[in-house]
């Protein structure tokens, strides 16, 4: 028997998919977490991921996104062979577009553009978030199968790909990866590893296995039962152990947890060859699934609040030292020391990529800045646009790296004084910031509904042009930071996994308890 699936009903599901994942983190994520948080050892992680967990329940609670890096958007259709398409103007491409357009402009929760047309010149913003990433696969059956995924650049860009030999070592592999991967992919979170194929079906699957149900805690407790496992499940349940003995941790801060599972696909491959691709999804790990049968749109039910665990965070006299971002002096700044908590209060700047690169164009025409960043703070952001009584939409930190390569300008050529942002900072931008006697401050990824609380006013003062990577400046009350490098040459991101991987013979009895 045939299905008719409309045209407006595939939009309508899509789009209502896509809200749906930009608010609610999946229920195995949240409980994986929780556990996690429960387990873990290392106060800065557990405060990192207690912030995520309480952020997550905000956002479910206000329907706006978990993390203001509302991705780029993935779309896997398996197409059944005995369905029939009606009322279609265009292509399924159109179509799927159509729906990704409109839910990135839904006026009651409108998520951030991010997707730029032309990688390689322009790089000028879609401004809707098209297109898609799309894979198509026809089955038998009478319906479409839909999975829909939003996936942040911070973690996309920590995928890897190798075209291995065959009597190379998987689990070697993944090891080397994950320090050099850093704390960008904003974890913990999970592993999809692909196997087999050619290099770009290795990818696909790795992809693929990031939206397969998160079931360690079933291994884990299989394993202690005595029961015999599958080859590729007892890899998955070593590699899970290993890869957190590394001691890496939540924000990369050093702890008991780097990931919550690893998801493993494979596929038959030339005899010459093992290709192996891995790719991780962070802390705001979003996908959903949903059937299209011919009988109208779907739409996900939302999930109850009781999924999320009890966690207040105490903000007490104790939580941290109160700054006065408009009356900083460098030898405040100097005065901080890596692993201190902060609570900003006054006006910071914000900028990103674009804006760094403009900054950098102009100062090399000798022209004069539009904003003077003497003696400021600037947060490494580009937020979601506010709705409602918002001063600002989510506005969780972008990974720091990517503005390394123009730390040594802003510092001395602008007389800045720190930045903010996520994950670590490499080598020569830390010596940069000794040399200085600056500081670099780390808020955590993954809380942006939660940061966004802090932020009490914001306005765009330059580069509107540039979307959501304007310079904006925000007024900000008891925001959370910890100073991740100092002035000292102090280093959190390095001296906080060291710790943890010298206990690492304690992580997998911890986890497996």
């Amino acid at each position: 028997m045939r299905s008719d699936i409309r045209q407006d009903d595939l939009i309508e599901s899509i789009a209502s998919a896509l809200q749906y994942i930009s608010c609610y983190h999946p229920a195995d994520y949240i409980a994986h977490l929780a556990r996690a948080y429960e387990l873990e050892a290392s106060a800065p992680a557990r405060d990192a991921m207690a912030q995520i967990l309480i952020s997550s329940r905000m956002a479910a609670i206000g329907r706006r996104p978990v993390c203001q890096d509302t991705g780029i958007v993935n779309v896997f259709l398996r197409v059944g062979m005995d369905i029939r398409w009606a009322g279609f103007t265009g292509s399924l491409e159109d179509a799927v577009n159509a729906g990704v357009r409109r839910a990135y402009l839904d006026p009651d929760n409108p998520l951030r553009a991010s997707i730029v047309a032309d990688p390689l010149f322009g790089r000028s913003n879609t401004r809707d978030n098209t297109p898609a990433v799309i894979s198509v696969q026809i089955v038998p059956g009478a319906n479409v199968e839909v999975t829909v995924a939003a996936k942040g650049g911070g973690s996309e860009n920590k995928a890897r790909l190798a075209m291995l030999n065959p009597a190379d070592n998987v689990m070697d592999w993944v090891l080397e990866q994950i320090p050099a991967m850093g704390a960008g992919w904003c974890p913990p979170g999970i592993l999809g590893i692909g196997v087999g194929g050619t290099a770009e079906k290795a990818v696909l699957l790795a992809k693929e296995s990031l939206m397969q149900p998160l079931n360690m805690h079933e291994l884990q407790a299989r394993a202690q039962s005595g029961d015999t496992l599958t080859p590729e499940d007892a890899l998955r349940l070593e590699l899970h152990d290993r890869v957190n003995a590394l001691g890496v941790g939540a924000q990369g801060l050093g702890g008991l947890t780097t990931v919550l599972d690893v998801k493993i696909k494979t596929y038959p491959t030339h005899a010459a060859a093992k290709p192996i691709a891995l790719i991780p999804n962070c802390a705001a790990t979003r996908h959903a699934r949903f059937v299209l049968d011919g009988s109208g749109p779907v739409h996900l039910a939302p999930p109850p609040l009781d999924l999320w665990p009890d966690i207040a965070l105490t903000r007490g006299q104790d939580a941290g030292r109160r700054v006065n971002l408009d009356t900083l002096t460098q030898e405040e700044v100097a005065s901080w020391r890596a692993g201190d908590t902060l609570l900003l209060n006054g006006r910071m700047l914000t900028g990103r990529d674009a804006a760094h690169q403009r900054i950098r164009e102009m100062l090399a025409r000798g022209e004069p800045l539009p904003v003077d960043f003497r003696g400021r703070v600037i947060y490494y952001v580009g937020p979601v646009d506010a709705v409602r009584d918002e001063a600002v939409g989510p506005a969780g930190p972008t990974t720091a790296t990517r503005m390394d390569s123009y730390t040594d300008m802003m510092l001395d050529r602008t007389g800045l004084f720190a930045m903010i942002g996520k994950a670590e900072r490499g080598p020569a931008a830390a010596a940069t910031i000794q040399r200085h006697k600056t500081a670099y401050l780390i808020a955590v990824g993954g809380a942006a509904y939660l940061v966004s609380r802090a932020i009490r006013h914001a306005r765009v003062i330059a580069f509107e042009d540039l979307g959501m990577e304007a310079i904006h400046e925000f007024q900000v009350e008891d925001m959370p930071v910890t100073v991740a490098v100092d002035a000292a040459g102090g280093n959190l991101h390095v001296s906080g996994p060291e710790r943890w991987r010298r206990q690492a013979s304690h992580v997998a009895r911890i986890l497996r308890a």
